[in-house]
């Protein structure tokens, strides 16, 4: 018996060490490893539930190397998805087991080299928060979207240049005290775990406070990493984390209670109970009342409820506001003669009118009231009348001054506000109601060199740079870290007297090579195409293309050959059709309206009021005055200009991010593709 019991505790001794040695060779098992170009990658499966986030805490290599591994990743991760993760130098292989989180969450997905990541955000957001780079995004834009400035930011990020990445994290200060000129807000990015009923108990708001303050609040853009802005409305106040939030209950102590029993009924520690309650020091004692530091979470009565009915704020479409006379103001420098501007601004009006003769002819009423700004007293003056009161459609200004007076006259009165011309002002960043139909450079360049990667991806790239001609070296630099991102070898060569020779040793003889000047000169576009005309010679049958910029349109015919001779193609956020039947249409209608042709210029103003017009006088005709929620569900069927309206941030306006890519092919046709969406 006593053997047989012995064998027995043997037998389970030998099955645990055999259970323990299985799941220890289990958990060091390596992964996997393959080479690729000198670098050591794992190989990967992605399980369910599974984000970038934790797949790079259990590699402990960064969300963005994984991303440069792995091209399309930033668009989410799928179940059963293989992953190249890069081996740092010398590390060991993690767990089998690391890389499943215990609770799956959807983290931020970044594709630039950070600092910080969101699991080191602060709770306690007072003085600075976190803001994460977006395409398009500069540092000047940054400061003007939380009324703060470069030299600040720079303050509290040592070594931060001009030349940030998509997904770098930043520190930005907090706007510490009231103002009286300008809107009082602080900001809060989204920590994991929290949702807006959170957020809203952290700052002593109701949810409705802050979808009031984000107009762009959505279930989309509700997400970790991201920054919402919280009405200020206490000078020096500061918060405390909803979860760390305390609220003192008093509680009677009853007969046969200790310290730990009651603990464990508030769930709080003992040492919190006594240091709330000093006279615990000489012993708990029945019918004694204590004051018990409860966390507030912990009281919540249906707080998973109230947590829902927050969430569905973030799900609700306004309803549409629908008006039987649509009323517009357009409010331009008619006299101003400076460069002949006022004969551009006459042609944007009468192309303007056009639209809404058509819109009138489709069954819409509309009102269209038409100023000469002058003075900034007569502008003043004129956004003071009633008929200016009552718009659904403000559409002007030239000057910042002017921008500035429309767009606090637009959100004063909630009116959508167009912004045609300018694309250097900042109102768009903290205004709702602006549209800026001109794209901003940054945002424009990042677009474009989006398109070129998705053009281009599996071509040879040699980017040509132009001594003392660099006048599109932000594209260049946007395009050059696209590339390195997504690991798309490229090559660099300058523009010389050998270039022929020279770029032919870059050039593959399979497959096809794309050039990229770092100019848009007509001048080193002719020294290039020339040259590329000796390599042809020199290398039968190779393949070339160039890929280059708007002007690229405005030039001669001459030029325009080589340009089709090589295949070229080059991005604009405007481009005429002179073949396509409704453009001729418009240039007939047009010209038979104000017996003459439109001016030669890029773009065409005629054409630009009229695209302009169509667009947003369509908007509100089919979804009523409140038509920002559904302005990308319109047609793109504009004549000249491309449309594609995105949102700023969760509270401001929204910026054209529309573009073509312009095709001229070797057989002499000109293909404009919409790559707006």
């Amino acid at each position: 018996m006593h053997r047989s019991l012995v064998m027995r505790k043997i037998s389970l001794l030998f099955l645990f060490v055999t259970i323990f040695i299985a799941v220890s060779a289990a958990q060091t098992q390596a992964y996997e490893t393959i080479n690729t170009n000198g670098q050591t990658y794992y190989k990967y499966t992605v399980k369910q539930g599974e984000g970038l986030w934790a797949i790079s805490r259990a590699f402990k290599v960064s969300v963005n190397d994984i991303l440069k591994s792995n091209p399309g990743s930033e668009a989410g991760l799928k179940n059963g998805q293989l992953l190249l993760i890069p081996v740092p130098a010398g590390a060991s292989a993690p767990s089998t087991q690391a890389a499943q989180p215990t609770t799956p969450v959807t983290q931020p997905q970044v594709n630039a080299p950070v600092t910080t990541t969101v699991s080191q955000l602060p709770l306690d957001q007072n003085h600075t928060f976190r803001h994460t780079i977006t395409r398009g995004e500069t540092l000047f834009g940054i400061a003007q979207m939380y009324n703060t400035s470069v030299d600040e930011i720079v303050r509290y990020n040592s070594g931060l240049t001009e030349n940030i990445a998509e997904g770098q994290i930043i520190v930005v200060p907090q706007q510490r005290s009231l103002s009286s000129t300008r809107e009082n807000y602080r900001y809060h990015t989204i920590l994991p775990k929290e949702t807006l009923y959170s957020v809203s108990r952290t700052y002593s708001l109701k949810p409705e406070d802050l979808i009031a303050a984000n107009t762009g609040l959505s279930v989309e853009t509700f997400q970790i990493g991201k920054t919402i802005r919280v009405p200020f409305f206490q000078s020096q106040a500061d918060f405390v984390p909803y979860e760390e939030q305390i609220q003192n209950v008093t509680h009677q102590v009853k007969s046969g209670e200790t310290l730990y029993s009651i603990s464990q009924a508030y769930d709080v520690s003992v040492e919190a109970i006594q240091k709330s309650n000093p006279m615990l020091a000489s012993g708990l004692k029945t019918n004694m009342e204590l004051i018990i530091p409860v966390k507030v979470t912990s009281l919540e009565d249906n707080l998973r409820a109230r947590e829902i009915d927050a969430n569905r704020l973030l799900s609700q479409s306004s309803e549409t506001q629908r008006t039987n006379v649509i009323r517009v103001g357009l409010l331009l420098p008619f006299l101003d003669k400076t460069d002949n501007q006022h004969y551009r601004v006459q042609e944007y009006y009468e192309g303007f009118m056009l639209a809404v003769n058509k819109m009138k002819a489709d069954g819409a009423n509309i009102e269209v009231y038409i100023f000469e700004i002058g003075s900034r007293a007569k502008l003043e003056s004129l956004l003071g009348t009633m008929e200016m009161e009552s718009l659904h459609l403000l559409i002007g200004g030239m000057t910042d001054e002017q921008i500035k007076i429309m767009s606090d006259f637009s959100k004063k009165h909630n009116i959508k506000y167009i912004i045609p011309y300018s694309s250097k002002n900042s109102e768009v960043q903290n205004n709702n109601n602006v549209f800026q139909v001109n794209s901003p450079q940054s945002y424009l360049y990042s677009k474009a060199s989006g398109v070129f990667m998705e053009t281009f991806k599996n071509t040879n790239v040699v980017i040509v740079n132009v001594p003392g001609r660099s006048d599109k070296a932000e594209f260049i630099s946007t395009l050059k870290a696209d590339l390195k991102r997504r690991n798309v070898r490229f090559n660099e060569i300058s523009l010389s007297s050998n270039f022929s020779t020279d770029v032919l040793s870059l050039l593959q003889s399979s497959g096809e090579n794309v050039l990229v000047p770092s100019t848009g000169d007509s001048g080193s576009l002719r020294e290039i195409t020339d040259a590329l005309a000796k390599v042809h010679q020199a290398r039968q049958g190779i393949t070339t293309r160039l890929f280059g910029y708007p002007e690229w349109q405005t030039y001669n015919a001459a030029i325009k050959k080589s340009l089709h001779q090589y295949g070229t193609y080059f991005y604009a956020a405007f481009y005429v059709d002179d073949r396509d039947i409704e453009t001729r249409q418009f240039v007939e209608t047009f010209k038979s309206w104000y017996g003459r042709d439109l001016i030669n210029t890029y773009p065409k103003y005629g054409l630009f009021g009229y695209d302009t017009g169509l667009f947003f006088l369509n908007a509100v005709y089919r979804f009523g005055i409140n038509f920002e929620q559904r302005i990308n569900r319109l047609p793109s069927n504009s004549l000249q200009f491309a449309f594609n309206f995105e949102r700023v941030n969760n509270w401001g306006g929204f910026i054209n991010s529309g573009l073509y890519l312009i095709h001229y092919d070797v057989n002499g046709a000109v293909y404009k593709l919409n790559k707006s969406r």
